[in-house]
This record gives C-alpha cells, sequence and structure tokens, in this order.
C-alpha cells in the first residue's frame, strides 16, 4: 500500500526573548547584543509562541522540547550536569569517537560499538515524543545524529535489568501490530552486516535462533540489547509508520537517565530518515530551542520551498556510515573576521546533535578563546584549571555579548544565538578537539534556533536563522 507524500514537522514554541541590539562601534553592523541574565536561565513555566516551520504539505506535529525543561512531557527530575561535567562528557564522547575510527581495522571483537554511537547517552538534551504500537504508547525519546538504531526498553523488565523511567515501559504484549523480526529476514542480515551493533539472534524457549537480536554497548558504560523488533510507529495524529525497525531493550545498563529510549537519525539504513526515504525522500531538519524553557521542531521531508536556507556541501567519513560531516571555513567575533589559516579546518566538523559543546581544532579554538574573552573582559572570569572561559554574571542585570559567526564551505555565514547559541551556564560553550587539521564537532547549543536541515540526497546542509 502507498503511503501519501506527508511530510512530518514538529510545531512548537519559542522562548520570550530579552534581547536588544547594538550597533559595533565604526562599522555599522550589530556585532554585540545586549542580554539580560534572565535569559540564562531556565523558566518555569512553558513559552506558548509559535516556531517558524519551513512550509510542508499535509503536515503534522508532534513535540521537539529540552528534556529539563517545563515543556517537557515528563520533565527529568535530574538536575542538568554542570558545566565541568558537561565538558567532561562532551570530550569523552569526542574522544571515543576519535579513537574508535583510529580501531575500525583492529581484530574483530576488540571494538563493541561504533564511533558514530557517541559515549553518553544522558549526555544529550533534546527528546521528541512518538507514538509506538498499536494503540499507540508515548515514548519520550533522545533526539540524535549521532546514532542510528532506535530503541526503547520493554516489559516485561525487572529493575536489575532496565534503569528507572518516568513513563511505562513499552509493553509489545499489548500491541495488536508488533512483530519480533525473524532471524533469517533481510532486515535483520542487514543489521548484522553492521558489525558495530554486535547482533546475533536471540534463542526462543526451545533454545533455537528464532529472534534477530540486538546489543549496543556506548563508551561511557551505558548498554543496550535486545530483539530487533517491527511496529508501528506514530509520528502525529494519521500519520503512521506501518513498518518501523527498533530495538525492544530488555536489557539495559550503565548511566542512563529517565528517558525512555533513543531516536537514531543517522545514515545507516536503521535510522528513522533512511526507513521513510519512500515516503520523505531521506531528507529531514530540526530546530532547538534556545533555553530549556522554549521549544522547537523537528521535520521529516524537505520544505516545499527552500529560498530562505543557505547551504553548504555536506559529506561523510569513508569509515562511517552515520556521520554528517561539513567544513568550516572561517569564524567572526563582534563583526571581525579572526585569522585563521584555512589548512586548520581540513579534518571537518561531524555535526552531533547530541554533543552539548562544539569542538575545534587547537589554532582556531585559541583565537576563539582569545578574542572572545577580549570582547568579555568587563566582566571577571572564573579561575578554571581546565583552561575553560567561564564568567561570573552575579550583580549584573544585563550583559553585553558579542555576536559569533561561524562560516562554512561556498561562503555560508551563520551567526549563533547570542546568548544561548554561545553560552552555556555562563561559560563559552567550545572546547579544544586536538590537533589542527583533525575533525572537530558541531554540538547542539551553536545549533540553536537555526533549522539545521539535512539534504542528504542533494548532498548539503542548511541553516534558517531564527527558526524557533
Amino acid at each position: 500500500m502507498a503511503y501519501p507524500p506527508l511530510f512530518l514537522y514538529i510545531l512548537l514554541v519559542v522562548f520570550g526573548s530579552y534581547l536588544s541590539t547594538i550597533s559595533a562601534a565604526g562599522d555599522g553592523e550589530q556585532s554585540f547584543v545586549v542580554v539580560s541574565t534572565r535569559s540564562f536561565q531556565t523558566q518555569d513555566v512553558c513559552s506558548t509562541s509559535t516556531s517558524t516551520v519551513a512550509p510542508r504539505p499535509n503536515g503534522a506535529a508532534v513535540p521537539l522540547v529540552h528534556r529539563h525543561g517545563p515543556c517537557a512531557k515528563s520533565p527529568s527530575t535530574d538536575k542538568p550536569s554542570s558545566f565541568a561535567e558537561t565538558l567532561r562528557r562532551s570530550r569523552v564522547r569526542a574522544d571515543y569517537v576519535m579513537s574508535t575510527m583510529q580501531m575500525q581495522d583492529q581484530e574483530e571483537g576488540k571494538v563493541s560499538i561504533p564511533a558514530h554511537l557517541g559515549t553518553f547517552v544522558d549526555s544529550q538534551e533534546y527528546v521528541v515524543t512518538l507514538g509506538l504500537g498499536t494503540p499507540a504508547v508515548e515514548q519520550v525519546l533522545l533526539l540524535d545524529t549521532g546514532s542510528d538504531l532506535s530503541w526503547v526498553q520493554c516489559a516485561p523488565c525487572n529493575s536489575t535489568d532496565c534503569y528507572p523511567q518516568k513513563d511505562p515501559l513499552f509493553d509489545p504484549r499489548k500491541s495488536s501490530t508488533y512483530a519480533p523480526i525473524p532471524c533469517g529476514s533481510d532486515v535483520c542480515k542487514i543489521l548484522q552486516s553492521d558489525d558495530h551493533l554486535n547482533n546475533g539472534c536471540s534463542m526462543n524457549g526451545n533454545g533455537t535462533q528464532s529472534q534477530c537480536g540486538y546489543r549496543v554497548e556506548y563508551g561511557g558504560g551505558s548498554k543496550t540489547s535486545g530483539v530487533y523488533s517491527n511496529e508501528a510507529l506514530t509520528l502525529a495524529p494519521g500519520v503512521i509508520i506501518k513498518d518501523f525497525h527498533f530495538g525492544c531493550g530488555y536489557k539495559q545498563g550503565g548511566p542512563n537517565d529517565k528517558f525512555d529510549g533513543l531516536l537514531g537519525l543517522g545514515r545507516a539504513p536503521e535510522s528513522l530518515p533512511v526507513q521513510t526515504s519512500a515516503l520523505y525522500g531521506g531528507s529531514f531538519s530540526h530546530c532547538l530551542p534556545s533555553v530549556s524553557s522554549g521549544t522547537g521542531f523537528l521535520a521529516l521531508g524537505a520544505p516545499s520551498n527552500t529560498s530562505g536556507f543557505s547551504f553548504t556541501p555536506m559529506t561523510q567519513f569513508v569509515d562511517s556510515v552515520t556521520d554528517y560531516v561539513v567544513k568550516l571555513t572561517g569564524i567572526s567575533v563582534g563583526g571581525k573576521q579572526l585569522r585563521i589559516p584555512g589548512k586548520v579546518f581540513e579534518g571537518g566538523l561531524i555535526v552531533d546533535c547530541g554533543n552539548i559543546i562544539s569542538h575545534l581544532p587547537s589554532t582556531p579554538y585559541a583565537k576563539l578563546r582569545s578574542a572572545f574573552r577580549a570582547a568579555m573582559a568587563a566582566y571577571p572570569l572564573i579561575p578554571s584549571d581546565d583552561h575553560d572561559t567561564c564568567y561570573n554574571f552575579t550583580g549584573y542585570s544585563n550583559v553585553t555579548v558579542p555576536k559569533v559567526a561561524l562560516t562554512f564551505t561556498g561562503g555560508v555565514t551563520i551567526d549563533l544565538d547570542v546568548p544561548n547559541g554561545l553560552l552555556l551556564d555562563g561559560c563559552l560553550a567550545f572546547t579544544d578537539s586536538g590537533s589542527d587539521g583533525y575533525v572537530g564537532f558541531l554540538g547542539n547549543v551553536q545549533m540553536r534556533t537555526l533549522e539545521m536541515l539535512y539534504d542528504v540526497r542533494g548532498g548539503r546542509l542548511g541553516f534558517r536563522a531564527g527558526a524557533c
């Protein structure tokens, strides 16, 4: 049965702005922004403004929110990590990605997870709520462009095999459309061909192999295993994917938070965009809200009109089927272009919405940090042994923050949101990725308020400013 050409978009709300702009002296451009220190803080009430989704015919809506904010359907009871802990996890995730890329040629069995799966599942900030099964049961899933296989925790599962979550576990026995994927099926064979997923066939009650099993281990100690399954996925009322393949997890472990599972948006066959490519063409976009009390959107399918986007070429690494990669060519701070040799950007940036902080090679990071500190010299730095840039804004009702712009291949220049695309807990949300010419990461802080359009078939990434 053919599906209608529906395009999924997630229509949500924008946090009220406290911003006003002033012009940089001498250049006539708005290169600095005066912001209220209230804009750094999570509010207690979910914003009710409407985000601007690029038009899609026959659209349907579901939420995309910050999992620690008041807009979350089941807000996390745990407080967000400190900047120091966030930075540590971000570096471990990035380091693990790089180390596993370098280990791909080692003998089988030495690498238990692929580079693109990252490290800390609970380092991600943004969630979507989708319906799984018939009748549909809501599942709150972490959003991750650095993962492919989607999974949820499934019943029956006791407290030693599954971590606590706020919502009831998904129970496949109560769904009329659930079916485990057979061990010898083509779908299972494709999954098993991805050695990094460490899959095999699970045993049924009489000891014969009947079901397709999956097992994913994350570098930080988190892991999930269970049965690779087929189920109905409800994206929005009346918009149902009848044959969605996902991991029904019966054994989880490690440092997990209270989310229900993960939604993989990578490039491999297991991901949601690839599974739905016949319907939506493989394209998707997202807009991450600027602060946790605001809302954004996720969209499957390309907008009918892309004139509002600026596009840069997008590639992937030879040894990574998952990652989306773009190339940075320049950085400006306070309207002034930094002098950075182009060769230091050759490694490219992995676009990773599951990593909070952006990682830049040593030279561009050092120049960005120096220029940012000079522009923020009026405010006291907090002493740090980690060489980060954190400020004490106690006693200030407003602060003046320089705009930071990133330029990508093709001359595409993007102004990052001020302050929430630059500062996290009063700290500059960038870090050093290592030697010049090595790969870096574009984290989700820098993506905030931008609609990011992943046009996979066109081999390009689009940016649309002020979308949420």
